[in-house]
């Protein structure tokens, strides 16, 4: 039996005759790809902002009021004080005092008590011909709370001159 476009094979002209009749073509890909495309944005857009809410509602941020925040570059103590976002001191903190731009030998760390404030004992020095720098400050939480130190805090400011 000889199919009427001369095909040998019947069923491969089947197929042929099925892309042959769609009249949709290429015009109709294109578009269907768009909106393929924004769905698939926009549902990964809604996910992902559940998952970083759900992350949100159970995690408080810690910040670190170091006094004072600004000192020279001799041996002294800061004071730290970790609060939550309400302002209420956050007992049994690990204060992290780290250099930055500014350096300290290894790393200095004080624990807060009951009023939240943990004294650091710092020695800063500045490299030469460098009239500032910084030590970084970082909280870690007490184990077993929803505390978490995620943001930047305020960084110790070491000045050459100042006295």
């Amino acid at each position: 039996m000889a199919h009427p476009l001369g095909c040998p094979d019947p069923f491969d002209c089947t197929a042929f005759d099925r892309f042959r009749d769609d009249d949709r073509a290429i015009e109709g890909l294109p578009i269907r790809l768009v909106i393929a495309l924004v769905v698939g944005v926009a549902s990964l857009g809604v996910m992902m902002n559940m998952l970083s809410g759900l992350n949100g509602l159970t995690v408080t941020e810690l910040d670190a009021r170091p006094s004072p925040d600004v000192v020279g570059p001799t041996d002294q103590s800061v004071e730290v004080e970790v609060v939550d976002p309400d302002g209420a001191p956050v007992s049994d903190a690990t204060v992290v005092v780290r250099s930055g731009t500014a350096t300290i030998d290894g790393v200095a760390t004080g624990t807060t008590g009951d009023d939240g404030r943990a004294t650091v004992d710092i020695d800063p020095e500045l490299g030469s011909n460098q009239p500032e720098g910084t030590l970084d400050v970082s909280i870690k939480p007490p184990a077993g709370t929803e505390y978490a130190d995620d943001r930047e805090n305020t960084a110790i400011l070491v000045l050459a001159d100042y006295e």
